[in-house]
C-alpha cells in the first residue's frame, strides 16, 4: 500500500512540473530570431518591426490540447498561482503566458544593429533613376535595409506602386517611408529651388528624422557596387569628434573645382562632395558648430538659414558648398572616405586618378552630369543599364557581370572605359560574396 501511493504521489508530481513547465516556459530566455512569414512587415523607428497579432501565437491544436491538459490535471491550485503571477506582473500579454515550444511567434524581429538606414532625395524625373540606385543597394547588401525617400507629392505615389511590384523576395529585405518635400527653417521655395531641385532637403535630415542615429544618405544618381555593408562599417572608424563622412570633392588640387573657383570657405585642400554623405545623426543633433556668424556655436538647425544668408551670393553648388562650409570650421567633426566610395566621371575622364579605385575597384559609383542618360560617359551609363534592366531572381552573373563586361568592349573609345577593371573587380566581388551569404553557408554538409 505504502508502495502505491508513493508511486502515485511521484506521478502526481511530475505530472504538476510537466503542466508548470508548459506554462511558465523558460521565460527568462530571449526568443530566438525566426523566419519571416506573410510579407514585409512595418518596422518601427528603431529598427524592430511591429508587434504581431494574438493570433500570431495562438491558433494550433497543441495549444488547445495544452489549455485542456492543464485545466484537468491541476485544478484550483494551479489557477491560485496563475492568479499570483497575474497580480505580481500587472498585466500580462498572452507572450509572457505561453513561451513554451509550441507557441511562438512567427515574425522575425528586426534588431536595431541589423537594418542599415539609407535616405534619399527625389524630384521631377528621377523616379527610375532613384529606383535603380534603391535596387543596386539590395542587389549586394547583407543587412536588411531600411529606406527613407523624400518625394514631391507627385513621385509618392509612383514610388508606393512601384516597390510593392518587386517580388516578395526582395520586398522581406527592405522597408520604406516617404516623406514630403520640408524644411523647417527660412523660405520653403527658395530652398527648393538650391542648386538641383529638393537637394537641400539633405541638410534637413538631421532635423526630420529625429528617431534615426545614423543613416547613409546618396544623391539618385548613385550605383552601389558592392554591399552597402561595408560603407555602413565606417561608422565604426569614427573617432569621439568625427559625426559624418564624405569623400574628397577631388584627387588633383590643380584641376579641383574648389581649390580654383570657390569664392567661400571649403573643407581642406580640394573640398568634399556631398553626394554620398554617411551621418551619425545623434552626433550631429548634439552638437554645437563653429562658424563665422557669431562667438559661439550654433546647433545644426540654427546654423542652416543664417549660413544660407551670408553666402547665398557666392555658392554655385548650393547644399554641398554650405556643408564644406560648415565642415571647414569644424574640420575635426568630418571623416573622409576614400575616393572608390564616390567615384565621378572626374577620376577618369582626363586620366585615372582614384588610386584606391585602381587597386580595389569602384565601391560606390556616382553618375554627375547626367552621365547615366548620354553618350558623354559610355562606361558610366553600361553599368546604369545593366542594373536598371536586371530582373530580381535571375542568376547575376549570366544577367549581370557578363553582360556589363561584353558592353565595356564598346567604350574602350573613352578614357573611362580603357580600364573596365575599375568598374568590375568590386561587382565580382559582391556576387561571390553574396553567394557564398546566402547559398553556400546554408548548404548542410554531408555525412
Amino acid at each position: 500500500m505504502r508502495i502505491h501511493c508513493k508511486v502515485v504521489v511521484i506521478a502526481v508530481s511530475f505530472g504538476v512540473f510537466l503542466l508548470l513547465y508548459f506554462l511558465g516556459g523558460n521565460g527568462g530566455a530571449d526568443d530566438p530570431p525566426l523566419k519571416e512569414v506573410g510579407g514585409a512587415r512595418e518596422l518601427g523607428e528603431d529598427g524592430r518591426s511591429s508587434p504581431s497579432s494574438l493570433s500570431d501565437y495562438l491558433g494550433s491544436d497543441a495549444v488547445a490540447k495544452l489549455a485542456r491538459k492543464a485545466a484537468a490535471g491541476v485544478g484550483e491550485r494551479v489557477g491560485r498561482r496563475e492568479g499570483k503571477a497575474t497580480r505580481r506582473e500587472g498585466s500580462v500579454n498572452a507572450k509572457s503566458k505561453f513561451r513554451g515550444n509550441v507557441i511562438r511567434p512567427v515574425t522575425r524581429r528586426w534588431r536595431a544593429e541589423e537594418v542599415m538606414h539609407l535616405a534619399v532625395v527625389a524630384c521631377g524625373k528621377r523616379l527610375d533613376e532613384t529606383l535603380t540606385m534603391l535596387k543596386s543597394a539590395l542587389l549586394f547588401s547583407l543587412k536588411k535595409i531600411k529606406f527613407h525617400i523624400f518625394a514631391e507629392d507627385p513621385l509618392a505615389p509612383q514610388f508606393e506602386e512601384r516597390l510593392t511590384q518587386w517580388p516578395q523576395s526582395v520586398s522581406a529585405r527592405f522597408q520604406y517611408s516617404i516623406y514630403p518635400i520640408s524644411f523647417s527653417v527660412g523660405d520653403a521655395e527658395e530652398w527648393k529651388k538650391l542648386f538641383k531641385p529638393c537637394a537641400a532637403q539633405r541638410l534637413f535630415l538631421p532635423v526630420i528624422l529625429k528617431d534615426v542615429d545614423s543613416l547613409l544618405y546618396v544623391d539618385t544618381d548613385v550605383l552601389f557596387l558592392r554591399p552597402m555593408d561595408d560603407i555602413w562599417m565606417f561608422l565604426k572608424s569614427f573617432n569621439r569628434t568625427q559625426l559624418a563622412a564624405m569623400a574628397p570633392e577631388h584627387e588633383v588640387p590643380k584641376i579641383g573645382w574648389y581649390s580654383r573657383f570657390a569664392r567661400h570657405p571649403f573643407y581642406g585642400v580640394t573640398g568634399v562632395n556631398s553626394g554620398v554623405m554617411l551621418m551619425n545623426l545623434t552626433r550631429i543633433r548634439r552638437t554645437l558648430f563653429k562658424s563665422s556668424l557669431i562667438a559661439d556655436g550654433l546647433s545644426w538647425e540654427g546654423l542652416l538659414h543664417p549660413l544660407y544668408q551670408k553666402y547665398k551670393n557666392h555658392i554655385t553648388w548650393g547644399d554641398q558648398d554650405l556643408l564644406n562650409i560648415i565642415f571647414h570650421y569644424n574640420p575635426e567633426s568630418l571623416f573622409i572616405f576614400p575616393c572608390q566610395w564616390n567615384y565621378r566621371p572626374d577620376h577618369c575622364m582626363y586620366g585615372s586618378n582614384c588610386k584606391e579605385a585602381e587597386e580595389e575597384g569602384v565601391s560606390i559609383l556616382h553618375g554627375n552630369r547626367g552621365v547615366y542618360h548620354d553618350d558623354k560617359q559610355p562606361a558610366f551609363k553600361v553599368v546604369y543599364d545593366a542594373i536598371h534592366d536586371f530582373p530580381f531572381e535571375d542568376n547575376m552573373f549570366q544577367s549581370l557581370f557578363y553582360p556589363i563586361q561584353n558592353k565595356f568592349l564598346d567604350t574602350v573609345n573613352t578614357l573611362c572605359g580603357r580600364i573596365p577593371q575599375v568598374f568590375l573587380k568590386q561587382i565580382e566581388k559582391a556576387m561571390k560574396k553574396v553567394f557564398e551569404e546566402k547559398v553556400v553557408r546554408h548548404v548542410k554538409p554531408r555525412k
